[in-house]
C-alpha cells in the first residue's frame, strides 16, 4: 500500500470512528500525520505514551467517595469510584477529538491489559468518553521499539492495523511544502444504514468458509496484527460500508479489510466479494418478477441481504412490499435463506403501512417473525 493510500484508510478509520493502529518504522511521520490529522480537522487530540503510564491511567485509579453503600451487616461502608485521568476528562469535556496512543508497542502487558476497554469501549475508570472521539494508535515493529512487546492478542483484536508507509518522492515534498494531513472523508449522515448490506455479505462469506469465523493465530507475531474473529469481521463490515459511502478506491478499501480480519482471510475474502456478481436490488425492487434466486447458497443469500438491506435504508411501503413478493418467491425453495432478509424487513416496517394492507407474504414467514418479538 502506498503512502497516499495508508494515509487515506486511516482517515476513513477515523471518519467510521474504528479504532486504528498503524506500524510503521521509526522516524516515518505517524505521530506528526495524526496531530496534522487533527489539526486540520479541528479536533483536540489528546495524546498518551502508554509505556510512561500506569495501569490506573487506564483502568482508572480507586479513590474512596463521599457517599456511603448499604454493607453486608446493614452498616454504611464508603463507596469507592474509579477516577479518571486528567486528558480524559479533557476529552469528556470537549465532547469529541482524537485520543492518540503513541507508541503501543512499548506498553507492558498489563498496561496494555488496562487499555482494552479504553479501546473498545473508551471507556477509562469510570468515566465514557463520547461516541465522537476517534481512538488512534501508532507503533514500531517490536523488534524496532525500545523495549519493545507484542501486542497481546485480545488488544490487536480491537484495532483495524495499518501500514505507515513513505516513499522518497513524498519526504521531499514534506520537506519542501510541509507535510499534508491525512484526509478525513465527510460521510452522508445515512452511511451507517449500509451496514446491513455489509454484514449480509460478511454473513454470505462465513457460511462458506465457517472456519474463518474465529481463528486466532498460533504465534505471537500474527497474534498481535488483525486476525479473524465475530469483533473484527464486524469491524470489517463498518469498515466496507465507509469506505463504499466515501467513494474510496479498491486499495484503500481492501487495506481495511485485510487490517481488521488479517491478511489470509481478508485475501480470500475480498476474492469471494468480487465473484459474486450480485443482481442490484433497485432494479429487482422495481420489479420482483424479474428475480432470480442464484443456485449457488452463498449468492442467493448474499442477493436477499442485500435486497433486504436497500429497503432498510429507504423503507417505503412500496419498496417494503416488493421485497416481501421477492421473499415469498423464495420461501418454498430456499427457506433458510429467506429467513434472514425476512427479520431485516420485519425490523423496518413503514410506520405508515395500515395493518390491513400487509403483504400476503408475510404469512409464510410468521412463526419466525413471532419468534424474533417482531410480530
Amino acid at each position: 500500500m502506498t503512502g497516499h493510500s495508508s494515509a487515506k484508510a486511516l482517515g476513513v478509520a477515523v471518519a467510521a470512528r474504528v479504532p486504528v493502529l498503524l506500524w510503521g518504522a521509526p522516524g516515518t511521520g505517524k505521530t506528526s500525520a495524526i496531530r496534522a490529522m487533527a489539526s486540520a480537522m479541528g479536533l483536540h487530540c489528546e495524546t498518551v505514551i502508554a509505556s510512561i503510564r500506569e495501569p490506573s491511567d487506564f483502568a482508572g485509579l480507586p479513590v474512596i467517595a463521599g457517599d456511603a453503600v448499604p454493607g453486608a451487616s446493614g452498616g454504611a461502608l464508603p463507596g469507592v469510584h474509579l477516577a479518571p485521568p486528567r486528558w480524559a476528562q479533557r476529552l469528556a469535556e470537549t465532547g469529541t477529538g482524537v485520543l492518540f496512543l503513541d507508541e503501543l508497542s512499548t506498553a507492558p502487558p498489563a498496561v496494555q491489559a488496562a487499555l482494552l476497554r479504553v479501546v473498545l469501549e473508551r471507556t477509562v475508570g469510570d468515566l465514557a468518553l463520547p461516541d465522537d472521539v476517534a481512538v488512534v494508535a501508532a507503533a514500531n515493529p517490536p523488534e524496532q521499539a525500545a523495549d519493545g512487546w507484542d501486542l497481546s492478542a485480545p488488544l490487536a483484536n480491537r484495532l483495524c492495523h495499518l501500514s505507515w508507509e513513505t516513499t522518497p518522492a513524498s519526504i521531499a515534498d514534506g520537506l519542501a511544502s510541509g507535510w499534508d494531513a491525512p484526509p478525513v472523508p465527510s460521510l452522508p449522515s445515512d452511511w451507517e444504514a449500509g451496514e446491513v448490506a455489509a454484514r449480509g455479505l460478511v454473513a454470505a462469506f462465513l457460511r462458506v468458509r465457517p472456519a474463518l469465523a474465529l481463528a486466532p493465530p498460533a504465534d505471537a507475531d500474527a497474534a498481535g496484527r488483525g486476525w479473524p474473529s465475530p469483533r473484527t469481521w464486524e469491524m470489517a463490515a463498518r469498515l466496507l460500508t465507509a469506505a463504499d459511502a466515501s467513494g474510496a478506491g479498491e486499495e484503500v478499501r481492501s487495506a481495511l479489510i485485510l487490517g481488521a480480519v488479517g491478511e489470509a482471510a481478508g485475501v480470500e475474502f475480498l476474492t469471494w466479494l468480487a465473484d459474486m456478481d450480485l443482481p442490484d436490488p433497485e432494479k429487482v425492487l422495481a420489479d420482483p418478477a424479474s428475480f432470480t434466486l442464484p443456485e449457488r447458497g452463498d449468492r442467493a443469500y448474499a442477493a436477499l441481504a442485500s435486497i433486504a438491506a436497500a429497503v432498510a435504508t429507504d423503507p417505503t411501503a412500496d419498496r417494503w412490499t416488493a421485497a416481501w413478493k421477492v421473499l415469498g418467491d423464495c420461501a418454498e425453495t430456499a427457506p433458510d435463506v429467506a429467513a434472514t432478509a425476512a427479520v431485516v424487513l420485519a425490523k423496518c416496517r413503514p410506520p405508515d403501512l395500515p395493518a390491513g394492507q400487509m403483504p400476503p407474504e408475510i404469512r409464510l414467514f410468521l412463526p419466525l417473525i413471532r419468534d424474533a418479538g417482531l410480530a
